[in-house]
């Protein structure tokens, strides 16, 4: 008997099977039945995403964005998982050309591995983490599938619903917790016609069922877990980084690597990692090689490379402000909160990840219109000269004559911070707001922020603001 779940029988032409599919999706989409040879399973799927108005011909839709991903995927019970799937899948991906890919329920991809040119190539289509691939937002696909039909499937080329990925074949496997039966997500692999043969989609069962034992294991003895390491970074020039018991204090360029690699668990090639170093200067291969060389002797088996990542899970004190936010603890995310991230740093993808958190940060302080939350930021050398936080203050201070008192203001160069003295000068909260519209110009207050949500940054600004979200309001020219 035929396997219903495998896209191809032995001995199918791939040109004619791309070719009859094609057709029949067109029929199917212009009213018609859908005709032979079209599987049941895949059938079943064009009907659902057909009811369910998925895209037809584009990007599936991002639904976590980067702090949203990192926070939700490191309490995922699959995170404990992706030893056994790199382990299993991970080389035969990256040699193989094609990714690995891990959802969660919802079809939301939580890792996305593999050769880079396959990776960069899927990145058209948003098959990136944080991307929603469930049926009802991609259409037919291996993951959204088989967490629809719960069982390992194989989809090719024009049996996808989107023609955006009809170019593609995946096999993919529902993953489950086997104490309670409760469905965890599914595990895919992604590439070219190749994966249309009966050993892929015994790859990916086999993958799964390995994974399922991995974690019912931990769940039943679960084993001391190994301690992460940590990395301060906010407010510092050079970052210090605590593992295996030592203290280091990284050079700036190593502080870059550090922070990029703990921000990217899944690795990052050399040609990733020099982009988000070096931007579109042109740097030789080996002045990176040497660099990750000589961060090897200092850190030791903590660094590992193809690709390059690290070999635990390294904590961030931007994390920490992070997840503060998310929580939606103001207070906790502005103690946490030392100063711009590596302050002095102009590599792109940190000078991109400081902007985000700055007004991601300012933005919060903003909206809130705590108090003590706005005098802590104004009394901040990133928040002395910001208007909208002054008429903020203004405009939920009692009198015109309070004052922000004594404060802790962060440093940025990695030493206890000082205590400030109070801003008064004799003037007051409301004089420092109108001394700060005279100085831009301005005669009336300026609109309070709007309370929507923050849109993503699309390029840092240039250096060396200490405040990257703030308006160009915020300081005066002395």
């Amino acid at each position: 008997m035929v396997n219903p779940w495998l896209a191809m029988e032995s001995g199918a032409d791939p040109v004619e099977r791309t070719r009859t599919v094609r057709r029949a999706h067109e029929e199917f989409l212009a009213g018609g039945p859908v005709a032979q040879p079209v599987r049941r399973v895949v059938a079943d799927s064009w009907r659902r995403s057909a009811s369910w108005h998925a895209t037809l011909d584009g990007p599936a839709p991002i639904d976590l964005d980067e702090p949203e991903l990192r926070a939700y995927r490191d309490e995922h019970p699959l995170a404990r998982a992706m030893p056994v799937f790199r382990e299993l899948l991970g080389s035969i991906a990256h040699d193989g050309a094609h990714v690995l890919a891990v959802c969660d329920p919802q079809g939301r991809m939580l890792w996305v591995e593999g050769h880079p040119g396959v990776r960069r190539h899927a990145e058209r289509m948003n098959f990136v983490p944080g991307a929603r691939w469930d049926e009802r937002h991609a259409g037919t696909n291996a993951p959204g599938t088989a967490l629809a039909a719960d069982h390992a499937v194989q989809i090719f080329a024009t049996e996808h619903y989107n023609k955006h990925v009809q170019q593609w074949t995946c096999a993919a496997a529902p993953l489950h917790d086997l104490r309670t039966g409760r469905l965890l997500g599914a595990v895919d692999i992604t590439g070219g016609d190749h994966l249309a043969s009966p050993h892929s989609l015994a790859l990916v069962q086999a993958t799964a069922r390995a994974a399922e034992a991995h974690l019912a294991a931990y769940a039943s003895s679960p084993e001391p877990p190994d301690p992460a390491a940590h990395l301060s970074v906010l407010g510092r020039d050079e970052a210090l980084l605590v593992a295996d018991g030592r203290t280091l204090r990284l050079g700036r360029r190593h502080s870059e690597i550090a922070l990029l690699l703990a921000r990217h668990p899944e690795g990052l090639t050399g040609d990733r990692l020099a982009t988000l170093l070096y931007g579109e200067r042109e740097v030789r291969p080996v002045t990176l090689r040497a660099e990750m060389s000589r961060l090897r002797q200092l850190t030791g088996p903590l660094l590992d490379s193809r690709p390059y990542r690290l070999a635990k899970s390294v904590q961030t004190d931007l994390d920490a402000v992070e997840s503060a936010l998310s929580a939606g603890d103001l207070a906790a995310a502005l103690r946490g909160y030392r100063g711009p991230l590596l302050p002095l740093s102009e590599a792109p993808g940190v000078r991109r990840l400081r902007a985000l958190l700055d007004d991601r940060l300012r933005r919060a302080v903003l909206t809130r219109r705590d108090p003590d939350a706005l005098r802590l930021w104004a009394a901040t050398s990133w928040g002395e000269h910001d208007l909208q936080i002054w008429e903020a203050l203004e405009s939920t201070t009692p009198t015109a004559h309070d004052t922000v008192p004594p404060t802790t203001t962060p440093t940025t160069d990695g030493t206890d911070p000082s205590t400030t003295a109070p801003i008064t000068d004799g003037t007051g909260i409301s004089a420092t707001a109108t001394r700060l519209r005279t100085a831009y110009g301005l005669t009336t207050p300026s609109p309070p922020p709007s309370p929507s949500p923050t849109p993503r940054v699309a390029a840092p600004p240039p250096l060396p603001s200490p405040s990257p979200s703030a308006t160009s309001m915020q300081r005066p020219r002395t």
